[in-house]
């Protein structure tokens, strides 16, 4: 049985590691089953929140005003978590947000994992839910859904409940965690300018249209050429030329 891993969390803007944010990393360092260690902080997404996000995991803009950027952050994780098999709740979505993070910083992340809502689907097929939130409560473990460090720390508890219900060598052993990633490069200087005359042309109609309002929050130095893309594709098809 494995009893000595890095458990992960991320808390983000979204679902997609191409498109969305890290907010919060929270993790802990476990030796002989126990917790001996922990890292969390809080990311700058460098955009506003959304209010879905705001209300699914209490992050507030406020809260992220001063957070550390992913350059201070990433690497500090990556050390803290030195060549350690990452225990997760579908471990692969906090894999790919973290490998893609890194490899933006030049930096490499590659792991193993063992994923405790993959051990839940194969042992617990009769339950409605295998949710880690579900789970938690299946088991009465302690638990305050939606914050990476609590998160992290019930993700460790359920497997200890999952290897003591259901352990066996093949199901829990680590698997390598794949995730095919390229290093984002930044926004170029006419794809800066055509973005700056867009926003120009269009402005009284931006300020007013919701569905942009995540955008107009970036700061458009800080967009990758893919971001950037994006974006004036999305003004395109709202505005116009």
């Amino acid at each position: 049985m494995i009893e000595d891993y890095i458990c992960l969390d991320l808390e983000t803007t979204g679902l997609n590691p191409k498109t969305d944010k890290i907010i919060e990393i929270g993790a802990v360092k476990v030796r002989n089953g126990e917790i001996i260690d922990s890292f969390e902080t809080f990311v700058a997404p460098e955009r506003k929140l959304e209010q879905r996000i705001v209300e699914l995991t209490g992050i507030t803009d406020e809260m992220l005003e001063n957070a550390p950027s992913k350059e201070e952050v990433i690497p500090k994780f990556i050390q803290f978590a030195g060549e350690d098999i990452l225990l997760g709740h579908s471990v692969l979505f906090d894999y790919s947000f973290m490998k893609r993070a890194a490899v933006n910083c030049k930096l490499t992340f590659e792991r193993q994992g063992i994923d405790t809502l993959k051990i839940a689907r194969k042992f617990l097929p009769e339950l409605e839910s295998r949710s880690l939130g579900f789970l938690c409560s299946h088991y009465q473990i302690a638990h305050n859904a939606h914050r990476a460090m609590a998160d992290a720390i019930a993700t460790v508890n359920l497997y200890k409940k999952l290897c003591e219900l259901f352990y066996n060598e093949e199901d829990f052993k680590p698997a390598p965690l794949v995730y095919k990633v390229k290093r984002e490069t930044p926004i170029t200087k006419p794809q800066k300018e055509r973005l700056y005359r867009l926003l120009e042309l269009h402005k009284l109609s931006l300020e007013q249209d919701s569905d942009m309002s995540k955008f107009l929050e970036m700061e458009v130095d800080k967009l990758t050429r893919n971001e950037a893309s994006r974006y004036t594709d999305q003004i395109l098809s709202r505005y116009g030329r």
